[in-house]
């Protein structure tokens, strides 16, 4: 299944994707769930597509402004340099024996077809496609044997960042990560049955039509499991927590010369199995 977050007729719903339609279920889950999180929460998936079984086409997609698929998570945890292969970019004589890990606030991101806003702190606002894990059931101190279980599904991720803000204290990323609307989510999560093989998603991020990184989860140096696993040692997961797990190489502030976005560019983040991420970006208002 396919399970977008969105805006229809000023009303925060969520539904099942069919082609370029959806079929809403904010009044349809006999728990009465009015939201992914709260599906996620009560552990209603299986019934959810159980009430999807005849699903039919009855909002287009053009009709609603799509939101991140989690629109309130509790935790966004998003994981530093995580793909083998990034020559240039980082020693590949020191793969890193944990993750290195920060965080971004809901505000950090929007949904899909809206636009990323390049604020006037910076021009050096870049790109860094990733895959969002987005966790169905909790837990503390998760086994890497068990930790797939726990992932309701996947979404793309542009990790849109400042570069001249992540440089401001030492060893700290946070201002660069969390300007508001600075990323993107989305389009939508996609079930975790659905990806036969989480060790072999491709990811292609493209900047106005060419792709500027392309990689596997196989290049991964901690996988889904593993992040899943260290995470949740320190730090209860809830059903609902985001999980950013990692840019492969040619992000925008590592090309030569850095790739900086300016309003008018659309990036998308394409990850098989998923979908397609697709943003302009605009100049925020002062």
């Amino acid at each position: 299944m396919k399970l977008a977050s969105y805006l229809y007729k000023e009303r925060e719903s969520f539904g099942l994707v069919i082609d370029d339609g959806l079929y809403d279920l904010t009044e349809r889950v006999p728990s009465g769930a009015k939201s992914l999180v709260a599906v996620l929460a009560e552990d209603q998936l299986a019934v959810v597509r159980e009430v999807c079984a005849a699903a039919v086409k009855e909002i287009s997609l053009d009709q609603v402004v799509l939101l991140p698929p989690v629109v309130r998570p509790g935790k966004i945890w998003c994981v530093g340099v995580n793909y083998r292969n990034r020559a240039g970019e980082v020693d590949q004589a020191a793969e890193p024996k944990y993750p290195s890990l920060f965080m971004r606030t809901p505000k950090a991101q929007v949904g899909h077809l809206q636009s990323i806003l390049k604020p006037c702190e910076s021009d050096q606002l870049y790109y860094e496609g990733e895959i969002a894990i987005i966790i169905g059931r909790g837990g503390r101190r998760i086994s890497e044997d068990d930790a797939l279980n726990h992932i309701a599904g996947y979404a793309c991720f542009n990790e849109g960042s400042l570069k001249d803000w992540m440089t401001h204290g030492v060893y700290n990323v946070t201002a660069g990560k969390n300007f508001d609307a600075s990323g993107g989510f989305g389009p939508w999560m996609t079930t975790a049955d659905e990806i036969s093989d989480p060790t072999a998603m491709r990811l292609q991020t493209r900047v106005n039509g060419v792709t500027v990184q392309d990689d596997t989860t196989a290049n991964m140096i901690a996988p889904f499991s593993r992040l899943i696993s260290y995470i949740s040692t320190f730090s209860r997961l809830e059903p609902g927590d985001v999980i950013v797990t990692g840019t492969p190489t040619g992000s925008g502030a590592k090309r030569k010369p850095p790739h900086w976005l300016k309003p008018g560019d659309i990036v998308e983040v394409e990850v098989d199995g998923v979908g397609i991420l697709r943003n302009a970006v605009a100049t925020e208002a002062p």
